[in-house]
């Protein structure tokens, strides 16, 4: 099967000791004006997961949602979830850390895309 998301190795050492620090996790894909379109870590339970957020998969055994809209235009796409030096303009856990997750992405193939698993909406997670 085809993951819609990925992680790297360096973002999931990063995830892991935001989870050893702050308990379970959550990622949602932000497409705010704010912090632009940057993957937001949160302690679970602290975002609430909207009916019209889209699940996307799990990275380091962390769900990673999406908004509807912001899955329009990146359903085509394979987003992988990285880690750089810097902070983010949010409220991301990572932030204290002096690093930031970022999003990158590439085109499914066709193959790739006729595999996707069909999405959860929040209302159905």
């Amino acid at each position: 099967m085809v993951e819609r998301v990925l992680v790297t190795e360096q973002a999931a050492g990063v995830i892991e000791r935001l989870r050893a620090r702050h308990g379970a996790l959550l990622f949602h894909q932000s497409g705010g004006c704010c912090d632009g379109s940057s993957p937001m870590c949160y302690p679970a339970g602290e975002f609430r997961v909207g009916a019209q957020d889209v699940l996307l998969g799990r990275i380091a055994d962390t769900p990673v949602y999406i908004g509807a809209a912001q899955f329009a235009y990146w359903s085509h796409t394979q987003l992988i979830i990285d880690v750089v030096p810097g902070r983010g303009g949010g409220f991301s856990l990572e932030a204290p850390d002096g690093v930031r997750f970022l999003t990158r992405s590439r085109v499914f193939t066709d193959d790739e895309a006729s595999a996707l698993a069909p999405v959860r909406t929040g209302a159905d997670c």
